[in-house]
């Protein structure tokens, strides 16, 4: 846990809002796969390892954020 309390939060922020948008042209990959989840298309392990690789800086992020609100309560 040190290594997220150890990363900046602007920069955890920027790779955030990259990685939830990229590409941005056509659509972001995000928005590709949700919509496959919901066909229930989501199968091969590449698709969902992407959903995974595109959601972690907002999962770091989250995690760094309520361990900073624990910390300062």
């Amino acid at each position: 846990m040190q290594f997220i309390d150890r990363f900046p939060l602007p920069l955890l922020l920027v790779l955030t809002v990259f990685m939830l948008g990229a590409p941005f042209v056509p659509e972001p990959h995000l928005v590709e796969k949700m919509r496959m989840l919901a066909e229930g298309a989501l199968t091969r392990p590449l698709d969902i390892f992407d959903v995974f690789w595109h959601l972690l800086p907002a999962t770091l992020l989250m995690v760094k954020l309520v361990r900073h609100r624990g910390n300062s309560a």
